[in-house]
C-alpha cells in the first residue's frame, strides 16, 4: 500500500509520481461530484424561483436580485457555472443554535419544522438588512 506522506513509498510512472497521479484523480472525482451537486441545486433553484419566487426566496435563503438572476440563467449558463470547483450553494444551518434544534429529539416533527422556519426567516431577515 502507497502511503502518500512517505515520499519513498511513490512508485515512479514516468517522470511523475504515482502518489500524485492518485491525489489529482481523486481531486478530480470531488470535482465531478462538487459539479454534479452544482447543477442540481441550479436546476432545482432555477425550478423553484420559475414556479413561486417569493417561497423560494425563502426556502434558498436569497434575495429577490438573485432569484431574478436565477430564473433567467439559460441552461448553458447553469452548466457553466456549475462546472465550478466549489460548491455555490451554502449550508444555512452554520448557527449552532438552528442547527441544536433540529438536531433534538423529542419534538413533534411539525413543532420541530415550525420551529426550523421561525429561526431561518430571522436569518434571512439579518442577511438582507
Amino acid at each position: 500500500m502507497l502511503d502518500p506522506m512517505r515520499s519513498d513509498s511513490a512508485v515512479m510512472f514516468g517522470h511523475t509520481k504515482l502518489v500524485k497521479l492518485e491525489f489529482f484523480m481523486i481531486k478530480t472525482d470531488e470535482n465531478n461530484e462538487i459539479g454534479d451537486l452544482n447543477l442540481t441545486y441550479l436546476l432545482l433553484a432555477q425550478r423553484l424561483v420559475k414556479e413561486d419566487p417569493a417561497k423560494a426566496m425563502f426556502r434558498l435563503g436569497m434575495s429577490k436580485e438573485l432569484a431574478d438572476l436565477l430564473g433567467n440563467l439559460s441552461l448553458s449558463q447553469i452548466v457553466k457555472l456549475a462546472s465550478s470547483s466549489l460548491l455555490l450553494c451554502r449550508f444555512r444551518f452554520d448557527d449552532h443554535p438552528i442547527l441544536s434544534t433540529l438536531a433534538q429529539e423529542g419534538k413533534s416533527l411539525s413543532l420541530q419544522q415550525a420551529h426550523t422556519a421561525i429561526l431561518l426567516s430571522g436569518q434571512q431577515m439579518e442577511a438582507t438588512h
